[in-house]
């Protein structure tokens, strides 16, 4: 056991993966993979994959979607891989990279799908914490908003799509950059804990080169219903059975 109190953690189907204190994921983390689920034989780009949970959670049912995850932190990347090699999956590269530097690293207008579930505060708000692996990953210090939206834009053809999720505070922001970069919103879906708490977050899905308007919002995703998982909310954890972080 490493005193960074690492651990292998189930996501189902015989899956499971390293994590540790600075290197997890969360409930929102499951519910944009299930919200982007890439098609079968697609070519998916998950960035800031963190310890990869959501290229092993797509992977843990259709290992036909050729998946490449960047993240900027070596210590995230060997984590991963270290997973990626206990379920002996090959559908999955990770890239020790900074998504702002992404030409020749990876094909420009090349992929179905791109992925992202970013750091939620703006750098500058909020207490910010002393460990440099946890800053990354909560405040936007090495990548902001706009960087995130222009990599996705590069890297999808035409009619690809761009998910990724965030507080519903930021809503205005993020359709503003979508739109700015010809991403343009399709679908939305605000996440409730239950139904007399305010939206915690929402899911948001942008079309590549698409016309604009037509924008779909779907029904809320309630998280609990009667003190319990929502019905909805047992079916997208499947056969993912342990942990349950807000």
């Amino acid at each position: 056991m490493s005193d960074k109190k690492e651990h292998l953690e189930p996501l189902g189907n015989g899956v499971e993966i390293y994590v540790n204190e600075f290197y997890h994921f969360s409930t929102d983390t499951i519910l944009l993979a299930d919200f982007a689920k890439p098609k079968k034989n697609s070519k998916a780009v998950d960035l800031g994959t963190g310890c990869g949970t959501i290229p092993f959670l797509w992977s843990r049912n259709d290992t036909s979607v050729k998946i490449s995850a960047v993240e900027i932190q070596s210590g995230a990347v060997n984590l991963a891989e270290r997973s990626k090699e206990y379920n002996g999956l090959s559908n999955i590269d990770f890239i020790n990279a900074d998504l702002k530097e992404l030409k020749g690293v990876l094909k420009f207008g090349y992929y179905d799908l791109v992925c992202c579930n970013p750091p939620y505060k703006l750098d500058g708000s909020g207490i910010k914490n002393p460990d440099s692996e946890k800053l990354l990953a909560r405040h936007e210090q090495s990548c902001t908003l706009e960087d995130i939206v222009l990599a996705a834009k590069n890297l999808l053809q035409f009619g690809g799509r761009f998910c990724m999720c965030q507080r519903p505070e930021r809503l205005t922001d993020v359709m503003e950059v979508m739109r700015n970069n010809n991403l343009e919103p399709k679908r939305l879906r605000f996440v409730q804990q239950r139904k007399d708490k305010k939206p915690k977050l929402f899911l948001i899905e942008g079309k590549r080169s698409s016309k604009k308007g037509n924008l779909v919002v779907e029904p809320t995703l309630f998280i609990e219903e009667n003190g319990e998982f929502s019905p909805e909310m047992r079916e997208i954890y499947g056969s993912y059975k342990d942990g349950y972080d807000e």
